[in-house]
């Protein structure tokens, strides 16, 4: 088998083609979450917490006051950029509550698998045998006949 004959067999199995569907819905669904996030909750947020505008919350390490985050960008200052960094942690924490529940309905929705039936175990040796074993094969007992 060549190269790429391999290579378009393990490209074209099930799971890899899953993944790569669930990592193009993923990255769309994050740019939902973070555009609810930053245009959603987090006005609201600010709102309430005396128009705070989280974007614009940031540490000066240089020392010096500036009336933006942008402001500080543009003057090349050295910036601790922590509301952008909240932004970030809400579209995360909002994105992995999304995700747990649709799992959980997921996980409801799907059939309960049976539990295995225990294996066949030889009746002197107790050593696990196939279904349809007529002997052991560890102490070579002769066995009855396999329930259909």
């Amino acid at each position: 088998m060549s190269f790429f004959d391999e290579f378009k067999k393990f490209a074209m199995r099930g799971n890899v083609v899953d993944l790569a569907v669930g990592v193009i819905i993923g990255g769309a669904f994050g740019k939902i979450v973070s555009s609810l996030v930053s245009n959603v909750v987090m006005p609201p947020l600010g709102m309430l917490m005396g128009k705070v505008d989280f974007t614009n919350l940031f540490i000066s390490l240089n020392g010096q006051d500036y009336a933006t985050l942008e402001a500080a960008k543009k003057a090349g200052a050295p910036v601790i950029a922590y509301g952008s960094f909240l932004n970030t942690v809400l579209d995360f924490a909002i994105m992995a509550f999304v995700v747990f529940v649709m799992v959980r309905q997921i996980n409801k929705l799907m059939p309960e698998k049976p539990p295995a039936p225990d294996p066949r175990k030889c009746p002197y040796c107790k050593s696990v045998i196939a279904d349809d074993a007529t002997r052991c094969p560890h102490c070579t007992s002769q066995l009855e006949e396999p329930a259909k």
